[in-house]
């Protein structure tokens, strides 16, 4: 359902007070917080989200979309579970599997639960405080993974009837969570199928947030039909950015059975404003929409249009994700320190113009196979400065038992015969001295899986 943008001043100036009134937000230590209506991760660095939706709860087979996802340059996913009300229930087991593929893959993880979508108007869903019960019952698979797990509470929790007790059921099942011992932050969604046509999320959100005790709570439109034109897209969002109320778009697609989502202008204003996206999906769908599929029958080589656009048209996902600081690395502190110092120091070698002469740049590399399987493996290499900083970095290795490399993400990785070469993306070649990124790939193997040699060689 469709509705002209409007709203009075009164409406805004009250949503304004409301947050100058918070101060600043508490910080969730253990992992992701916002202030000032902005995601920082548990280094304290901004994260923007830039990723997908994955329906695993109906394809739980589908294992490798995770790292397909990532090697398409994503960051995020949002993985699609089910509390076991309307589809059978994701347990803590599958949960904490969820959560290892997305750590594997250098993914922040937004788990959700859909079996609330459409409450009040779709037959069979549930209310978010059962979906307060599933996330409680599986508490144990996600406390300790606050740096990379963020609890989407529900899906769409209301459908276009009853949705006028969305701000307190929502506040209610933050509050819940909280006294629960979830210290993530949480994720809530729109109501009106996800679209907030009716504005009950935007005009509610300030005393939503303040009902957290962590002040830790984003909040997720969904922008099908509704969002048709670039005015309702930067008038909705710019509210939020305005009120310092944090707003990600957590689905959107290209077309839809309601509408023609403008989305050139939902990816341009998200990355022109530092807001996240989750594009709407992966693979599977059904019922008509099947446009929707970023690729065809899971297969990361079969892109449609769709999945072209997010992913490799402008600004879309791999031109604009970057990884969440939590997923890089510093190198280690020496364990011990030398039992004598020396009685002298030695004058620096000076240059020709006189000063110190830096030391020369450099870098060391580590490869390491994160997982492993019948005739696959994912492998992952460390690339770390010396003592110097460095603006470029090239890694080599040559497999000694026939192995190869299929794809890879953070890095340009190209082979000849059994030698590879891995150079550094636009993003992630300049490193301090000592400081580290990585990147990681899939490969195939058949009778040995030799960890080679790497030499690295800096810029």
């Amino acid at each position: 359902m469709k509705k002209l943008l409007s709203v009075a001043g009164v409406a805004l100036l009250t949503v304004l007070a409301a947050v100058f009134a918070f101060g600043q937000p508490a910080h969730a230590a253990a992992g992701f917080s916002v202030a000032n209506g902005r995601l920082y991760d548990a280094n304290g660095t901004e994260f923007v989200m830039r990723g997908v939706n994955h329906a695993h709860t109906w394809y739980p087979q589908q294992t490798s979309s995770f790292a397909n996802i990532k090697a398409l340059g994503a960051n995020t996913v949002r993985v699609v579970l089910a509390s076991g009300d309307r589809w059978p229930k994701n347990s803590a087991a599958d949960v904490t599997n969820v959560i290892s593929l997305c750590k594997a893959n250098r993914l922040i993880c937004v788990l959700e639960v859909h079996d609330t979508t459409g409450y009040g108007e779709q037959s069979g869903a549930i209310t978010l405080d059962r979906a307060v019960d599933y996330w409680l019952g599986i508490a144990g698979a996600l406390q300790g993974q606050e740096k990379y797990v963020i609890v989407n509470i529900g899906n769409e929790p209301y459908g276009n009837q009853g949705y006028a007790t969305w701000a307190t059921d929502t506040a209610n099942a933050v509050k819940r969570l909280r006294a629960g011992g979830l210290t993530h932050t949480i994720m809530v969604d729109a109501p009106n199928w996800g679209q907030d046509w009716s504005f009950t999320m935007r005009d509610n959100a300030a005393p939503v947030f303040a009902a957290d005790p962590q002040k830790n709570t984003v909040f997720s439109i969904h922008m099908y039909g509704v969002f048709d034109t670039a005015a309702e897209i930067t008038d909705y969002l710019g509210r939020f950015r305005t009120a310092g109320l944090p707003i990600v778009v957590g689905e959107f697609g290209f077309n839809h059975s309601d509408g023609n989502p403008d989305e050139d202008t939902i990816l341009a204003y998200s990355q022109a404003n530092g807001v996240g996206y989750l594009g709407w999906s992966w693979s599977g769908n059904g019922g008509g929409v099947e446009y929707l599929d970023m690729v065809t029958n899971f297969d990361p080589s079969q892109l449609s249009t769709w999945g072209q656009r997010i992913f490799n048209g402008a600004n879309g996902i791999r031109a604009t994700a970057r990884e969440a600081s939590v997923y890089a690395g510093t190198s280690p502190s020496p364990t011990t320190s030398p039992t004598t110092s020396p009685t002298t120091s030695p004058s620096p070698t000076t240059s020709p113009t006189g000063g110190p002469t830096p030391p020369p740049a450099g870098c060391t590399a580590v490869y390491t196979i994160v997982n492993s399987w019948q005739g696959g493996f994912q492998g992952e290499v460390r690339v770390t400065a010396g003592a110097a900083a460095i603006t470029g970095w090239t890694t080599k290795w040559t497999f000694a038992n026939g192995q190869t490399v299929s794809q890879s993400w953070n890095a340009a990785v190209s082979g000849s015969g059994a030698a590879y070469t891995a150079r550094n993306v636009d993003w992630n070649g300049r490193l301090g001295a000592g400081a580290s990124t990585s990147f990681g790939f899939i490969g195939g193997w058949n009778g040995s899986n030799t960890i080679p040699a790497v030499t690295c060689a800096a810029s």
